[in-house]
């Protein structure tokens, strides 16, 4: 589908291939969250924000196998919902998206099942935020959150977290046990692994599974799949005088690494907290709830930790642990003992060099809204971290 344009600015010039452009993460519809943010607070306009998300819409909407939150048709969903709020902006459009993401999704979840009745080992692709269907079901939870669709997704994630048959060592393998390794997504890796993290792990799913009931919307099975996910988790822990982490990847043989690494959102103890204070609550688990926030707070006393972090980008930088921080802040039972944190992140994230390019996962329109609330000590305007899955 295509956005009807007005005669507008044009936006700086970027990459004809579509898939940049239509790219959450890396092309106009990321930047367009910052001018959505901005818009919401009477600080810029809608004309802006009309111009981004045109010139991600010049042309039809990918909608096949390769869409997902961050690409295509259910990005541009996710972007123009932040726009509307409450009101009736992008409405026509919306309705049209709303039927084009259903299809996809139920396309997407009937795919996974035939995949689990085979017993075949998943992959990124099929599952993660980034890709799969975790991602479409946050998505659906902020779109349309009382669809069939959103608990097709729930009933999947579920099923996800069942044990697979044995492995080549004979080992019993998490549902979440991809074919592929960390990094080489194209490539069969012997043995595969199991993904830790928010962006391609388990703890994505856990963290949707958790929102979701929040917000009372649940499957039969839910509670015990985040129950198992937990169990896995405190298996991969790690403590000692530096405080708790968790490895970033597990194979048949080894958990990597060994030590704290940076503490990112996307892989580091940051998004595993968030993910687990919040099964914590929908679990009515405080004890967990608390181990995830010291996990934080640990992580925050430890310069050797925070020095890992050489950016200010959200996925990997000094912006994605400060969005965290509001956010386990909000539902923490004390949330000073992690916000008094944050003028000392504003000074290390001024203190790295800003990103190269505009781009919202690594560059600057996701630096400039992770800084834009922390500044002040406030939640943003409108939840643009929806999609990374922190509320």
């Amino acid at each position: 589908m295509t956005i009807s344009a007005t005669a507008l600015p044009a936006v700086p010039a970027m990459s004809p291939d579509t898939t940049s452009r239509q790219s959450l993460s890396q092309g106009p519809l990321g930047t367009a969250l910052l001018h959505i943010e901005r818009a919401h607070r009477n600080t810029g306009t809608w004309q802006t924000v009309h111009r981004w998300l045109s010139a991600a819409a010049d042309r039809p909407l990918i909608d096949g196998n390769s869409a997902g939150l961050f690409l295509g048709a259910p990005a541009m969903a996710y972007a123009m919902n932040l726009a509307a709020a409450d009101s009736d902006r992008y409405a026509g459009a919306l309705h049209t998206l709303d039927s084009v993401v259903a299809i996809h999704t139920q396309r997407r979840l009937d795919a996974a099942h035939a995949r689990i009745d085979r017993g075949e080992q998943t992959s990124f692709v099929e599952y993660d935020l980034l890709r799969g269907l975790t991602g479409l079901g946050a998505l659906l939870l902020r779109r349309t959150p009382y669809n069939d669709v959103l608990k097709g997704v729930l009933s999947y994630l579920v099923r996800l977290t069942e044990p697979l048959p044995s492995g080549p060592s004979g080992r019993t393998l998490p549902g979440w046990w991809v074919w592929h390794g960390p990094t080489d997504l194209a490539a069969p890796t012997p043995g595969g692994h199991a993904n830790v993290g928010v962006a391609h792990g388990i703890s994505g799913p856990l963290a949707l599974l958790a929102l979701a009931s929040r917000r009372g919307i649940t499957v039969d099975g839910q509670d015990d799949a985040m129950r198992r996910i937990c169990r896995w988790l405190d298996g991969v822990r790690q403590t000692n005088h530096h405080g708790t982490w968790w490895a970033r990847w597990v194979t048949e043989n080894a958990a990597v690494p060994r030590g704290p690494a940076a503490p990112s959102w996307c892989y580091g103890t940051p998004g595993l907290a968030r993910a687990q204070q919040l099964a914590g609550i929908a679990l009515g688990d405080p004890t967990r709830q608390r181990m995830a926030e010291r996990a934080l707070l640990y992580c925050l006393a430890d310069s050797v930790q925070l020095n890992h972090l050489a950016g200010r980008g959200l996925c990997h930088g000094v912006g994605g642990l400060m969005r965290v921080v509001q956010r386990v802040a909000t539902d923490s039972e004390t949330p000073t003992a992690l916000t008094v944190h944050l003028p000392q992140l504003s000074e290390r994230f001024l203190a790295v060099d800003p990103p190269k390019d505009i781009s919202f996962l690594d560059g600057s329109a996701g630096a400039a809204l992770a800084f834009y609330s922390a500044e002040a000590d406030e939640l943003p305007a409108c939840d643009w971290d929806t999609c990374l899955l922190l509320v």
